[in-house]
């Protein structure tokens, strides 16, 4: 493939295509093995090959194996990585600064650019997150205050209600002049 087609790939990715590839495990979000060696243009043994030869560069909380759970969810779920289940290998899930390490370590033109869109896609899923959780306070908030906006009405309509109704165990109270005679002195 000549230099410059290669160079033009990463311009036509879109980052809804980027943003599908990347999952939460463990609270986090990231991107396997296999989908950064796709994205990177690279293969996911060699990926792999150097996490293993630069540990140093990828602590715990930038790169870790799945779990044979983890690992069937995915599989199970994720229809992109349906060939997974056939791997002996358990994938490896990069977070974000795991992905931008890959890409140094890796040194290649593509990589590097291909990390630069990784984490801008990175960055707009945390962006949405937090319109989400925004909205989602926003939402919480309109209920507490409809509950309570409910409440008094139902209190405003129930006093209304007992106003309406002619009270059960209190005599009438009749309005005018009683005539004489019936116990009361007449003027």
């Amino acid at each position: 493939m000549p230099q410059d087609a290669e160079a033009t790939v990463p311009a036509q990715l879109p980052s809804a295509s980027i943003e599908n590839r990347i999952l939460v495990l463990r609270g986090q979000k990231v991107i396997l093995d296999a989908d950064l060696a796709s994205l990177y243009g690279t293969t996911t043994k060699k990926i792999n090959q150097q996490v293993r030869r630069n540990p140093h560069r990828f602590p715990a909380d930038f790169a870790w194996r799945l779990a044979r759970d983890e690992f069937e969810e995915v599989v199970t779920n994720c229809d992109h990585l349906r060939n997974l289940k056939y791997s002996r290998r358990l994938p490896t899930a990069f977070t974000e600064h795991g992905a931008v390490m890959a890409a140094s370590v890796l040194n290649s033109p593509r990589a590097v650019e291909m990390s630069v869109l990784v984490v801008r896609a990175f960055v707009r899923m945390r962006r949405l997150l937090a319109v989400q959780e925004e909205l989602a306070g926003k939402v919480s908030e309109l209920e507490r205050r409809v509950g309570e906006h409910d409440e008094s009405l139902r209190d405003l309509v129930l006093t209304i209600r007992r106003l309406l109704e002619p009270s059960a165990g209190e005599p009438e109270e009749r309005i005018g002049f009683s005539a004489a005679g019936e116990g009361e002195p007449s003027l």
